[in-house]
């Protein structure tokens, strides 16, 4: 509980529990969101890429407070450069999912290093009356798609990994014709927890 009070007061951080980094080392990529299922969708791409590639070092980092995203300079809460590059980088590929609007994102941390590098995934107003799963993933906002946007910008990773690319898309598909057909999750997504995933 201290843990999570000291996490919110600083309105982000690092789960270092989630990610795969290797100490004194920078990350592959950084895995970030913000949002409850964001972040849920963000730890099972954690998962997956740890399962699949173990050397890959991944850094999952989950942002409670937007505005700390903004320069010190631009509003109270904003976070110096420094610490900013701290945790996201100032050039590696940072796959950010967010609940809302993805160009907001982009508004907070533009004038950041790195914003090149800066990939997010949100609402892209696709939606129908479905299950909470398929609804993630007409937003290109699931595991699979992140697991699959973080091979696509870590420097030859995509050539090395392109059989694990189709496994995720087809794991979409598969996602998709089990709604489908059963009108709810495939189970591996709706019974899937992090304590599960640990072993």
């Amino acid at each position: 509980m201290d843990e999570a009070v000291n996490h919110c007061t600083r309105g982000l951080g690092i789960l270092e529990w989630a990610g795969t980094e290797v100490a004194g080392q920078d990350p592959d990529v950084v895995l970030a969101a913000a949002g409850d299922i964001p972040t849920l969708e963000v730890l099972a791409a954690a998962q997956i890429l740890r399962n699949a590639l173990p050397e890959l070092r991944v850094r999952v980092v989950n942002v409670v407070d937007l505005m700390r995203l903004q320069s010190e300079s631009e509003h109270p809460r904003g976070l110096p450069d420094r610490e900013y590059d701290a945790i996201f980088t100032a050039d590696r590929p940072v796959i950010f999912a967010y609940h809302g609007y993805p160009w907001l994102i982009h508004r907070l941390a533009y004038r950041r290093h790195g914003h090149a590098d800066l990939h997010v995934r949100g609402y892209k107003e696709n939606g129908t009356t479905t299950t909470p799963f398929d609804m993630v993933m007409l937003n290109d906002l699931d595991r699979y798609q992140l697991a699959i946007d973080a091979i696509d910008r870590v420097p030859g990773l995509a050539q090395r990994c392109a059989s694990l690319r189709q496994d995720l898309q087809d794991a979409r598909l598969r996602a998709r014709a089990y709604t489908r057909e059963h009108g709810e999750d495939i189970p591996e997504v709706a019974e899937w927890s992090w304590e599960g995933a640990r072993g």
